[in-house]
């Protein structure tokens, strides 16, 4: 079928008689193309031709079989992750395409996904969302607009995360501690399910618990810091017992321990920004961080009451909402931190 280009073809992606895989050829990029211009004594751009014209060829004969179908569904709660993935990444390499795509898939998800009454629902397919949402739901959306928050201080992404952490409480909570997997207006099932196990995922459980541990430093909110509590309460023997079963979990565990710091800036422009940097370029899994443009009332607990000092951009780091003396300084916000 490549005729000419077939040897070419062989030594760019490592064909051979007796396969790399179970007798077959997992085909993969072998050489370089520098080394196989000198290999066949020819230029560059003659073997990416060659190369190119050989692939199109595979191609067209791939196109001629039948293709194995494809789940086109979407999953709030997989995208939930994706979006948390994305907003940290885009804070950490400073990538604006990042943030875009975070900011797209948040937007769809809210748009698509969440019905007029706040409720989410599960999968999304041809224009049509389906099914109760699960608690992995919640809790995953909800984790990735608090992180597409902290990335974008665009409070609206808060506020729909709060908003989800009310129905998680409202639907989801169970009495003696934790979540259950099903909401209290779900179909009818033998049991209710109640999965706490991290696997590929992070279970709905640990994701609750870290959303509402990190909803209570940025709110205060004694509601939320209970329901994270006694969550964590019942699952203490579990988490000395099979660590590598519950990762989330003790993420969350460390959350609460470590004593998180609530950071709160107030103001814009580069004195603003050089305060944030202070606070984003370091590794510190165990804080929150808020900012308000311009003094005001905010929905945010954490902002609210804080004013500018001396007119210009002013940090508060506090622990349990109780703070230290506010800087203007980066440096000296650094040795606070």
């Amino acid at each position: 079928m490549l005729g000419v280009d077939a040897p070419l073809f062989i030594d760019a992606y490592g064909v051979t008689e007796h396969g790399n895989f179970e007798g077959k050829n997992i085909l993969f990029a072998a050489r370089d193309v520098d080394v196989l211009a000198a290999m066949r004594k020819i230029s560059a751009a003659d073997v990416e031709a060659q190369l190119a014209a050989a692939r199109q060829k595979l191609f067209d004969a791939r196109e001629q079989r039948v293709k194995p179908a494809r789940d086109e569904k979407v999953l709030t709660g997989w995208n939930g992750l994706m979006l948390a993935a994305f907003a940290e990444a885009a804070r950490v390499f400073q990538r604006d395409d990042y943030r875009a795509v975070a900011e797209r898939n948040a937007e769809f998800l809210l748009r698509a996904l969440r019905g007029a009454d706040g409720r989410l629902r599960r999968s999304w397919k041809d224009g049509a969302a389906r099914l109760n949402g699960y608690l992995e739901d919640y809790a995953n959306l909800a984790e990735g607009l608090l992180t597409l928050y902290e990335t974008t201080f665009d409070a609206r992404w808060f506020v729909a995360a709060r908003e989800l952490a009310d129905a998680m409480l409202a639907h989801f909570a169970d009495p003696r501690g934790g979540f259950f997997d099903t909401s209290d207006d779900h179909e009818t099932l033998v049991t209710r399910p109640k999965d706490v196990q991290d696997n590929a995922v992070p279970s709905g459980n640990a994701m609750a618990t870290m959303v509402l541990l990190q909803l209570g430093a940025f709110t205060g909110d004694a509601r939320d810091a209970d329901a994270a509590e006694r969550a964590l309460r019942g699952i203490q023997r579990a988490l000395s017992a099979a660590p590598l079963g519950f990762a989330q979990w003790l993420c969350a565990l460390d959350f609460a321990l470590g004593q998180p710091k609530e950071i709160a800036i107030i103001g814009a422009g580069t004195g603003a920004e050089s305060l944030i940097d202070v606070v984003q370029r370091e590794y510190r899994p165990n804080q929150v961080i808020a900012v308000a443009r311009h003094a005001g009332e905010s929905p945010i607990p954490l902002l609210q009451g804080r004013a500018q000092i001396n007119g210009r951009a002013t940090a508060y780091v506090c622990r349990n909402f109780s703070c230290q003396m506010p800087v203007n300084d980066p440096d000296a916000l650094a040795g606070q931190l």
